[in-house]
């Protein structure tokens, strides 16, 4: 293997990669090619993978023992041997008696301890000096019938989960067979065959060499004759079941498996191409070569992944942590990051990062201001009955004993200031909704340092006191707002109608029309008629100032219905035991049917957000919430009277309170959030720009603030050691690209020859000196190449098929089948057309070479 040193680094540093990045769960996968070894139950994999590591670590038994695919990574130490599992990192084991064990109780966790099987594979990875560098995975054995709790289907589980690992092109295929049974019936090769046609990709392995029947052997197999393979076949001997009983040590097995054959006289000829040791080898080196074979995609990968990874370690690469400089450089980058990203969710942002799904930050609290602040005013409008009588009492009450020429001011000033006063509850409940959803986008802040738990924690609890601060200051300032507006009635407002229009007004107000505009448009959830209908149907409803309307859907091309808006009230209701939608209902004042036969309208809304939404727009319309209905008496109220000046100096103040009252509330929902925005959300956008960074400083110890998460640190040292091990493979990459060569596969044979496999011809004068020009040649050649030059002659184009040897000539009628010294007339055939196997100890089969690019002249 002499020329491939830089692969031979190749392979641990992929397998890394593999490992780290099936433990941070990311989507790309880094395809290192790999030898799945297919067999039979008790085919021997498990003694041929063991005897690869030279101890007992697999689990044993009868029926169905590898019940879950176990990739094995073999990697080669100087000193220490133990062996890693990947789903109990940094614990090692060095008493591979627990390996095995460790294996049982693995996949049982997954399986059940009565012979159930899993796709999801077991990693495992052995340092060790007596291995070479490998990546195997060991695949359940091939049954027919299902044992205990198995499916009937067990088979066909099995065939499906190797053709997953065997299909992929970058699979190298260990096939599987033992000795004492027919090649032609081998389950592994069928398999193997299916996937790989051609025998680019599959190894065969020939097991039990050693309890064939006696006269018998597998040198047409071994030397192949019979079902040939591009790769060829290497016979082993593994332990027997009394000596694994036995614990008959590995590496007297493997001595003892090395004189069987060398003594055996139809194996000794090429003793030196089979066993452990040489399949070791040749997997190793076959392994090695296909890595090459896909080292553009596999650059590629890296390349693809090296640069989504250089964003994420760009914050790590430049300064130690432990740098104090860097500590210091990023909190305060991070405090000064605080402040645009408060901005952002306040301001609104025009970045990819706004959300797409629900409202949040500055437009939440827009919708606070403009709808659920407005509804929350109105509802606190008292009963009209109730109203009316605590007009009737001020008024009664003032006059005393004595009679009246005149509506009395003070029951106008009484009455208005006790409604004033009402509007300290929905602008307390406006300052505490924006509180919230302020506190909801510091959280969303800091989340970005998450890394920083302590620096999280610290920057949240210094929000935390001062928004306390500050909606305490504005609450107080809420307070002085409705004192100002109790200390004086303004009179002489320009929109306050006056006593002159009070009294001549209607006693029944009618609704001001502004024209049939559209105030809003979506969908509704309808269930009209209540429980008499079941299901609920989403519609596209459109509200103006004067009508409901719905249509099939938002082209509004089908109208189902238009609603009049006149004389109707806005209801809560309550949610079905198993609902998630919240409903509302219109219904009519006087009691008439809404929508058909039915008196309420009944809506829904997937969220309390879009009822509030529809409700505040319901008010833009003129549809008011259902007041709160006190009880009704039989008898008539005592203080009911008959006057008629009376009732209409009740009317006259009823209207003077609604005139001042409008005038108030519209001041109301315009100054309460100018109010909230300038002493807490403004004040707090200058908290993050201005004293943030001080406030930190000076509170506690920085270098405490910047200690990192455990999983902070985790994952920091994950990315590095993936950015640092990505680098490092694609700078071997290069250098393999570069600095070494490798051996071609062999390619396609004309198989015809073996349809009818003659028999073992005798040696002949031709035949050996065949073999003499063969050996002769091969000491020319690299361990990893055909050199090229051997072909050269005139510099000419070197030829794909071979060339005549020197000294020959070449005619026109011996293109296709060059002569080589007088011998046989195809070369690295014997005379009856089968290829011959080196002699040299350790030589690999050459390659067949192509068809010339140029004829010879």
């Amino acid at each position: 293997m002499s020329g491939n040193s830089g692969m031979e680094r190749l392979i641990p540093i992929v397998n890394m990669l593999q490992d780290s990045f099936a433990s941070l769960g990311t989507s790309i996968q880094i395809d290192l090619p790999q030898i799945a070894v297919v067999g039979s139950q008790s085919a021997g994999k498990s003694s041929v993978l063991e005897n690869f590591v030279g101890k007992d670590f697999l689990p044993r038994g009868s029926g169905i023992v590898t019940r879950r695919p176990l990739i094995l990574q073999l990697l080669y130490s100087k000193n220490a041997e133990y062996a890693e599992f990947l789903h109990a990192k940094g614990k090692k084991f060095a008493d591979f008696d627990q390996v095995r064990k460790e294996i049982e109780d693995e996949t049982n966790r997954l399986t059940g301890s009565n012979k159930g099987i899993s796709n999801i594979p077991i990693n495992l990875r052995v340092y060790s000096p007596h291995v070479l560098n490998l990546t195997l995975v060991d695949l359940p054995g091939i049954t027919k019938v299902p044992v205990g709790d198995q499916p009937a289907d067990i088979e066909i589980q099995i065939r499906n989960m190797i053709l997953d690992f065997i299909s992929k092109d970058n699979c190298l295929i260990l096939a599987v067979t033992p000795a004492n049974s027919d090649l032609a019936n081998s389950d592994a090769l069928k398999l193997a065959r299916e996937v790989d046609p051609s025998g680019m990709r599959t190894i065969g392995v020939i097991t039990k060499l050693d309890l064939m029947d006696e006269g018998t052997d597998a040198r047409d197999i071994l030397e192949n004759r019979l079902l040939p393979l591009r790769r060829g076949y290497i016979g082993v001997v593994n332990r027997s079941q009394k000596d694994i009983d036995g614990r008959k040590d590995i590496k007297q097995a493997m001595a003892a498996e090395r004189q069987f054959f060398l003594a055996h006289p139809s194996y000794r000829h090429i003793a030196e191409r089979l066993g452990t040791p040489y399949l070791q080898k040749t997997l190793n080196q076959q392994l090695t070569n296909h890595i090459r074979d896909t080292l553009p995609a596999l650059r590629n990968k890296l390349q693809s992944q090296l640069l989504s990874l250089e964003k994420d370690v760009s914050e790590y690469k430049n300064f130690g942590y432990d740098d104090p400089s860097k500590k210091t450089k990023v909190l305060l980058n991070s405090l000064q990051n605080l402040s645009g990203d408060f901005d952002k969710h306040v301001l609104g942002s025009s970045s990819s990062e706004v959300s797409t799904k629900e409202l949040s930050g500055g437009a939440k609290i827009n919708r606070i201001f403009n709808e659920r602040f407005p509804f929350e005013l109105v509802k606190i409008e008292s009963d009209e009955k109730q109203l009316r009588q605590k007009i009737k009492i001020i008024i009664m009450n003032i006059r005393g004993v004595k009679g009246g020429l005149f509506t009395p001011d003070q029951a106008f000033e009484l009455t208005v200031k006790d409604q004033i006063k009402l509007l300290m509850v929905p602008s307390i409940k406006c300052v505490d909704l924006v509180i919230t959803e302020l506190i909801r986008i510091v959280n969303a802040i800091t989340e970005n340092l998450n890394k920083y738990p302590r620096l999280r924690e610290e920057i949240e609890r210094l929000a935390s006191l001062h928004l306390k601060s500050r909606e305490q200051v504005c609450k107080e300032n809420l307070s002085m707002y409705i004192d100002t507006q109790l200390s004086y009635i303004n009179t002489h407002h320009e929109d306050f109608i006056g006593f002159a229009n009070a009294s001549q007004k209607a006693s029944s107000e009618t609704k001001r029309k502004v024209g049939n505009e559209i105030i809003r448009k979506g969908y509704l959830g309808l269930h009209s008629g209540g429980s008499k209908i079941r299901g609920t149907r989403d519609y596209w409803f459109v509200l103006t100032t004067e009508t409901l309307s719905w249509f099939k859907d938002e082209t509004e091309t089908d109208k189902k219905y238009m609603l009049p808006l006149d004389g109707l009230k806005i209801r809560d209701l309550e949610s079905g035991l198993f609902s998630r939608r919240h409903p509302f209902a219109l219904f009519s004042t006087d009691g008439r049917n809404v929508y058909k036969d039915f008196k309420l309208l009944e809506l829904s809304c997937d969220s309390l957000e879009d009822v509030d939404s529809w409700k505040a727009s319901f008010l833009r319309a003129g549809v008011y919430p259902e007041k709160d209905n006190y009880p009704k008496s039989d008898d008539r109220d005592d203080m009911a009277s008959l006057d008629p000046q009376l009732e209409r100096e009740v009317e006259t103040i009823r209207n003077l309170v609604d005139s001042y009252m409008k005038i108030v509330n519209k001041t109301t929902r315009d100054m309460i959030p100018k109010i909230i925005m300038f002493l807490i959300i403004n004040n707090l956008r200058e908290f993050f720009k201005n004293e943030i960074i001080a406030q930190i400083y000076s509170s506690s110890d920085q270098n405490t603030l910047m200690e990192e998460s455990f999983e902070e640190a985790s994952k920091r040292d994950e990315l590095m050691r993936i950015y640092n091990s990505t680098k490092d493979a694609l700078k071997i990459i290069e250098d393999i690209s570069r600095n070494t060569v490798s051996d071609q596969i062999p390619h396609s044979m004309n198989l015809s020859y073996y349809n009818n496999p003659p028999s073992r011809p005798a040696p002949s004068v031709g035949h050996n000196s065949m073999n003499n020009a063969f050996q002769n040649s091969s000491l020319s050649m690299s361990n990893t190449s055909l050199n090229a030059n051997t072909f050269n002659q005139n510099s000419r184009t070197p030829p794909s098929r071979p060339a005549p040897m020197p000294n020959q000539q070449t005619t026109a009628n011996s293109r296709s089948t060059p002569q080589l010294n007088g011998s046989s007339p195809r070369p690295f055939f014997n005379g009856s057309n089968v290829p011959l196997i080196p002699q040299k100890i350790g030589q690999t089969p050459p390659a067949i070479p192509k068809r010339p690019s140029q004829h010879y002249q």
